[in-house]
């Protein structure tokens, strides 16, 4: 078996346009895994191998592939950028040991650095910075250091400066041995090593002085040699990086310039120097029969295996999963437990893939991502070997935002599309299908504008259905804003036994920052409602909460305390008490002087400076709220809080008011109450279409 120590399950995440796609090109290129070097925008790159990635020129799927760096393999991730494809970056994350962190240099910290660095604190992945696109106008490292340490709350730690910049960039300094690093060559394939050019001696000096010192906080050793005035060895300080990155306590940062092939090599040295190995990771797993309790997996061939399918993606002969190996070993033609489904399945091929080309081998060992073929199962399911019954820590999926009515042109497509949703739904846990059961039309519902267009287009290629697609409609929900009493009685009597069920308690708002959106609280004392129908009425409010009274939307902000009521010997069932809940729950609702909550999205919209008067005048014209503007060399990045509501249609009215230069990214930020006259009118467009469903 192999070592595990020589192998990094890493990812590759970053704001859109940031150069992630480019330099996977050039990691599989110097590593010799690819002969060429394929470019995103042209014949589209190796790794953004789906038609609609190289038409539009951005990764929707995260792709896969495993090269070999000197002595080290490396399992790689390339992740898409738009936040509209979230989930891809979040099940990367969730099952990657180590990460690398691409920036542009001129834009810096940008409104998805931001949520990709939240997702790999989610996970707690420690990571390495790359500053790409050193080569362009503008580029200015230290100011995206600085941004890396405000906006991030990094330590920040850099161990190369550039020599040149923009147009004039030849090659980094390496601080850690002080010494120039050129990469000559038609494509940069030759890393040449020489002295430091007299004009950046004083500031390597000065910023490896700065590097030790960060160092030293991490190290004693480092911190007594350093006041001593002493040499600091070269070994300690890799040890030191390695372990205090693996810690999450420090993020070293390189440079370079992936189209320009500068800088690469340095970037897989420290990936194999700095990231984790499995072995450096501490993963839980919770035992489903021993009351979720928390077993420590071991990266081990020989134990029982434990894996985890994280992505699904349908093919022409199957369905693909793709799983990481935490503990065990994985073997061709053998039955593993599914933990959720609760079943045996048999594993019939498992593949190591490059990107969309897959090669058979017969097992796969504790700290591998390999793709198994003959599985049927759902993103996040845990598999084991026979006897165990664990859990993995499953993947956060964020609620959809927004909602589109699809209907097939000929009902003779009805199937074809059905079978299109189930597989994009097992694929996706934020992309969601539904049928409104008042008109009967098919909802599907996603992170944003962009992801819904995908899926459509995706049913239309991959299985020839052409569809015809409603207008847009914005996840509203209802919520309740004043504390009010209920006393409310159900009783039917029709002959035989009856219903009767007496429930009585108050409903309370919850608080904005609630963690859930729902909460049932049992105040009910000296059996005046025997205890097994407490949980009928729970269920009765639960159910009452996926259509409000005001608009039909989804109610959220609710506390409902159950304090007192009544039973009947005969008459009183778990089924009586459901139904009294729902209507109450109605009833009361609308006595909460409820209101309609609308998504606000986090909109950065960059602009070139001379449009942004315009640019902001119209933000503010969507009822957004401008939270600041930065300059970046030419250009006006503007932030701000808008509702969803307002962003359709958007990007066409920035590109005609920027004459196409202007670019913006959003991301659900949180609910909050619409403006009386706005409510108005979507209750009434609501009444509307129930009367003509």
């Amino acid at each position: 078996m192999e070592d595990l120590r020589n192998v990094r399950n890493i990812g590759i995440s970053a704001h859109i346009d940031s150069g992630k796609t480019t330099l996977t090109e050039r990691v599989l290129f110097y590593s010799g895994k690819s002969h060429v070097i394929k470019e995103v925008k042209g014949e589209g790159a190796k790794m953004d191998h789906m038609e609609l990635e190289k038409e539009r020129g951005i990764t929707i799927t995260s792709a896969a592939t495993t090269v070999q760096w000197l002595d080290k393999k490396i399992n790689i991730i390339d992740t898409p950028g738009h936040v509209d494809f979230t989930v891809e970056v979040e099940r990367s994350l969730r099952v990657l040991d180590g990460a690398v962190l691409v920036l542009c240099a001129v834009a810096g910290v940008q409104s998805q650095s931001i949520t990709v660095d939240r997702q790999m604190k989610r996970y707690n992945v420690p990571r390495l910075a790359f500053i790409n696109k050193m080569d362009r106008t503008g580029a200015n490292p230290d100011n995206v250091i600085a941004l890396l340490r405000s906006k991030l709350g990094l330590n920040a730690v850099p161990l190369q400066i550039p020599i040149g910049l923009e147009s004039n960039l030849q090659g980094v300094v390496d601080l850690i041995n002080m010494e120039a690093v050129y990469f000559d060559g038609e494509k940069g394939e030759t890393v040449r090593t020489g002295p430091i050019p007299d004009d950046l001696v004083d500031k390597a000096t000065e910023a490896r002085a700065h590097m030790l010192e960060a160092l030293s906080m991490a190290s004693d050793r480092i911190m007594e040699l350093l006041l001593e005035e002493s040499e600091v060895p070269i070994d300690l300080i890799h040890t030191t990086l390695r372990d205090a990155t693996i810690a999450s306590q420090i993020c070293p940062v390189l440079m370079g310039s992936a189209y320009k092939n500068k800088g690469v090599q340095k970037l897989l040295d420290a990936v194999n120097a700095y990231l984790p190995s499995p072995l450096d990771r501490a993963i839980f797993a919770k035992d489903i029969d021993n009351g979720m309790a928390e077993v420590p997996l071991a990266a081990d061939p020989d134990s029982p295996l434990v894996a985890m399918a994280f992505k699904l993606v349908e093919e022409q002969f199957g369905q693909v999963t793709y799983v990481r190996i935490y503990q065990g070993t994985l073997k061709k033609g053998t039955f593993y437990y599914n933990t959720r489904k609760k079943k045996k399945e048999r594993i019939s091929r498992i593949l190591r893939v490059h990107a969309d080309e897959k090669e058979d081998i017969d097992s796969a060992g504790a700290g591998d991502i390999v793709a198994v073929m003959g599985i049927e199962c759902a993103t996040g399911d845990t598999y084991c070997d026979e006897g165990y019954n664990y859990a993995l820590e499953s993947i956060y999926a964020a609620e959809p935002v927004i909602d589109l009515a699809i209907a097939p042109n000929k009902r003779a497509d009805q199937d074809k599309l059905s079978k299109a949703l189930n597989r994009f739904m097992r694929e996706d846990p934020t992309f969601r299908v539904h049928v409104d059961k008042e008109t009967a039309e098919t909802i599907i519902s996603g992170m944003g504008e962009l992801h819904l267009e995908i899926y459509v287009e995706r049913i239309k290629r991959e299985y020839k259905v052409e569809c015809t697609v409603g207008m847009p409609k914005v996840s509203y929900r209802e919520a309740p804003t004043k504390q009010t009493a209920y006393d409310y009685k159900h009783k039917k009597q029709t002959g035989g036994s009856g219903q009767y069920a007496h429930i009585k308690g108050y409903l309370e708002p919850l608080a904005e920052d609630a963690p859930e959106p729902f909460v049932f609280e049992n105040k009910v004392t000296g059996g005046r409602i025997p205890s097994e129908y407490i949980p009928s009425v729970e269920k009765g409010f639960r159910d009452s909460l996926g259509k409000g009274p005001v608009a039909g939307y989804e109610v959220l902000g609710v506390k409902m305390v159950l304090e007192d009521g009544s039973y009947h010997d005969v008459d009183s069932s778990d089924m009586a008490f459901q139904i009294c809940a729902r209507d109450c729950f109605r009833e009361v609702f609308r006595k909460a002087d409820p209101v309609l909550l609308e998504p606000i999205m986090k909109v950065e919209v960059e602009t070139p400076t001379e449009f942004q008067g315009p640019v902001t005048g119209k933000v503010s014209s969507k009822r957004g709220v401008i939270l600041g503007t930065e300059d970046r060399q030419g250009f006006s990045v503007i932030l701000a809080e808008v509702p969803l509501s307002e962003m359709f249609g958007y990007s066409n009215e920035l590109r005609s008011m920027t004459q196409g230069k202007g670019s913006f990214s959003m991301e659900f930020l949180k609910y909050q109450k619409l403006p009386n006259a706005i409510q108005e009118e979507v209750v009434k467009k609501a009444q509307l279409e129930k009367a003509n469903a």
